[in-house]
């Protein structure tokens, strides 16, 4: 007997099985929401940081810098000089009376004690025959008072006369023998004061102004009427002033070049004679005096000289360019950026300018980054970037040493800029922050 075909049963639904799909389904959402948020959310926070940091960046400001330059000017130091004769000497009247006749004219060469001019003394000639008429009289007063006392005393000891006329008479003697000398040093004195009727020469020489005509009153001790001047020319002195930094490299019998004139290219060896041995408070220089042989009297005293300095003497030049130098107040300044980035202003002591660069005396040394171009608005403690871009360097012109030792000006190579040329002074960057102070 067959079975009736009945319909299949349908299975029942699995719990476990259903409850895993359902969470695949959100496991995938989940991942989905991830991934929509990762690719929509996150480029604008790395936008967004990035933006920040760049705007950071940009507040900090970027700056050039340039080291200090130390050298020494191979050319030397050309400083200004004065030439001097060896002697000089104003010569005056000792006596009064009328000139005689004067034997010498400006530009004559003389010798020691060659007569100069002769003084006609008429007053002075009557005072020197009265003074020796005074001293023959004085001489034979004593002698008679010698003898006179020689008798007297004899006339005592035999108790012929007292004892106050020997002594009477021994006074005597005494004033005639102080008489004659009062009267021998009278005579002495003007016929010293006589001996100057003849106006002779100090030392050998070139006289150089003659004030005086035959027949012109002259007048003894006055200062105000100069008869002659004379100057010893051969050898001559050299006077000039060194540098403070440069004092201590000078010696005695070194040799220096002088040129005299400023168009004069001929040079004469200068030997160091002597120093001051002390720098001048007002000129920080000291002064060296040089002896310069003059026989063929090629040199006039008084002549405009430059002294060259030899590179061996000199000390290091340390040179800044002036665009980096900061003026307030009555201090100068330079901006110096330490290995932080933080900038430190710092006052410097400025020597000689030349042009474009100063030279530095004080307040910075060569491994220092000194600011080019600083703003006005650049305080200590500001913190800066160093541009990476480097420049072209250069030196000082060796011309730039040839300079007085107060405020001399001489030529130096460019000083660097917002956009330094390739002969600027070495800058680490072409973009300086802010513009010259």
């Amino acid at each position: 007997m067959s079975r009736p075909n009945y319909p299949a049963a349908e299975p029942k639904a699995d719990p476990t099985r259903a409850r895993r799909k359902h969470r695949v389904i959100l496991m995938s959402g989940g991942v989905l929401f991830v991934i929509a948020l990762v690719v929509g959310f996150i480029p604008q926070l790395r936008q967004r940081q990035t933006a920040t940091a760049d705007t950071k960046q940009l507040a900090i400001p970027t700056v050039a810098v340039v080291s200090p330059t130390a050298t020494t000017p191979q050319s030397g130091l050309n400083l200004p000089a004065e030439v001097k004769p060896w002697q000089e000497a104003s010569i005056f009247a000792r006596v009064n009376g009328y000139l005689k006749d004067w034997l010498v004219d400006i530009g004559a060469h003389v010798q020691k004690d060659q007569l100069l001019a002769e003084i006609d003394t008429p007053d002075l000639d009557q005072q020197l025959a009265q003074a020796r008429s005074q001293a023959v009289l004085a001489k034979r007063n004593l002698d008679q008072a010698k003898s006179t006392n020689t008798k007297w005393q004899e006339l005592y000891k035999e108790g012929v006369v007292s004892q106050l006329d020997a002594e009477n008479q021994a006074t005597s003697q005494g004033t005639n023998q102080a008489n004659t000398e009062a009267f021998d040093a009278n005579l002495r004195f003007l016929e010293q004061e006589v001996a100057f009727k003849r106006v002779t020469a100090p030392f050998p020489g070139i006289i150089t102004v003659r004030n005086v005509n035959v027949g012109d009153l002259i007048t003894a001790n006055n200062t105000s009427f100069e008869m002659f001047h004379i100057q010893q020319t051969d050898p001559l002195r050299v006077y000039f002033r060194v540098p403070q930094e440069d004092a201590a490299n000078i010696a005695v019998g070194q040799t220096f070049n002088v040129q005299v004139g400023a168009q004069s290219a001929k040079t004469y060896p200068g030997k160091v004679i002597s120093t001051s041995g002390a720098v001048s408070p007002d000129s920080r220089t000291m002064l060296v005096e040089l002896q310069v042989e003059n026989s063929k009297n090629e040199i006039l005293p008084g002549s405009y000289a430059t002294v060259r300095v030899p590179q061996v003497a000199l000390a290091k030049l340390v040179t800044l360019p002036d665009n980096t130098l900061i003026f307030r107040g009555k201090s100068v300044q330079v901006g110096i950026v330490d290995a932080k980035g933080v900038v430190q202003l710092r006052d410097i002591k400025v020597g000689r300018d030349f042009g474009v660069q100063s030279e530095i005396l004080s307040g910075v040394s060569e491994s220092d980054n000194v600011i080019v171009n600083p703003s006005d608005s650049l305080t200590t403690g500001t913190s800066v970037r160093i541009a990476e871009a480097p420049a072209a360097s250069a030196t000082p012109a060796d011309s730039a040493a040839s300079a007085a030792p107060v405020a001399p000006k001489a030529s130096a190579s460019p000083a660097a800029s917002a956009s330094p040329a390739p002969s600027a002074t070495p800058a680490r960057s072409s973009t300086p922050e802010g513009a010259k102070k």
